[in-house]
């Protein structure tokens, strides 16, 4: 069976050894060590530079997705109580025809996520190899053939083999805690960047109703699923989650600091923000406030008394 793969293995492998070279130029030393973990570092910043434009598309899909919560909320109301084939159809039907008039849907929101899982298989693999290929039992992948692949796999992070898991042999204490104290970070890191985009990012109106619910338990189940997994990563892919997440937690601040949602927490604190700006400058910016229509309030209207006609004897 041919290995689906193989290409991103390949280019994975070109990225690794360009940036463990850049690295060596840059007066790391040569071989086992340092240059190859930084390695993975640079193979994560240039992946989540190939996927900035998406990153900005799943910015305005989840807008687009927050802008609609109404009318989501409105059509789930409309079939709430109807159980039957044809009603569930419609409404699936409806719901499609909703995204489309809007050009979002759920998925949009994950493709920068979806798009970095083969890049994160395709590292999995080449660490896994590197043992084989060193021992030559295994062909060389791209340009980590026996001597280059030695090297790899004699690096260390603080005494942790790259291609090193806390779970599977060969492994020692060392290790484990290395590896533990990764999987704490990734965990905490994915957790600190889905709260920040759902809570700090999101108008009220969104954090109500089904779907804010799901993203809820989500926000808690997701880091939970990656720790529990993390125990069979090696080293190396536990690195990249690390700086992904610290990438995306950077440049989500970015753009919600810049760009927020509007009617979020982040539009508010960016509208002081500039409020405060602007006194210093000894200017004054007025702030739009809804206008509340209340009820005139009067005095209490006393109930009429209906006159009765007394008749006369």
């Amino acid at each position: 069976m041919p290995n689906l793969l193989y290409p991103i293995e390949w280019a994975v492998a070109w990225i690794m050894y360009l940036c463990h070279e850049l690295f060596v130029f840059l007066g790391l030393p040569d071989g086992s060590g340092w240059a190859w973990i930084l390695s993975i570092v640079g193979l994560t910043i240039v992946v989540r530079i190939l996927l900035m434009p998406l990153f900005f598309k799943q910015i305005k899909a989840s807008r687009a997705m927050q802008m609609i919560q109404p009318e989501l909320q409105a059509l789930q109301k409309k079939y709430k109580n109807k159980k039957d084939p044809a009603s569930r159809e419609a409404m699936g039907r409806e719901t499609m025809e909703l995204y489309k008039h809007h050009g979002t849907n759920p998925m949009a929101s994950c493709m920068p996520i979806l798009l970095q899982t083969p890049v994160f298989f395709a590292l999995f693999r080449v660490l896994n190899s590197l043992a084989g290929i060193a021992d030559g039992s295994k062909a060389a992948i791209g340009p980590i053939n026996q001597e280059v692949a030695k090297a790899a796999e004699n690096s260390e992070l603080f005494g942790a083999s790259l291609s090193a898991t806390f779970l599977h042999q060969p492994t020692d204490m060392n290790t484990k805690i290395v590896s533990a104290i990764l999987i704490v970070l990734m965990s905490a890191t994915l957790y600190i960047t889905q709260r920040q985009l759902t809570m700090k990012n999101m108008p009220e109106s969104a954090l109500v109703g089904p779907m804010a619910q799901t993203q809820k338990i989500m926000l808690y189940l997701m880091p939970v699923m990656m720790a529990v997994s993390g125990i069979n990563f090696p080293i190396g892919v536990l690195i990249y989650w690390v700086v992904t997440n610290l990438w995306s937690t950077g440049q989500q601040f970015y753009t919600i600091t810049r760009m927020p949602s509007p009617g979020s927490e982040a539009e508010r604190r960016l509208n002081e923000r500039k409020a405060r700006k602007a006194a210093r400058k000894g200017i004054v910016i007025e702030t739009e406030t809804p206008t509340i229509i209340e009820a005139p309030r009067g005095q209490r209207v006393q109930p009429v008394r209906k006159n009765r006609n007394k008749k006369k004897k």
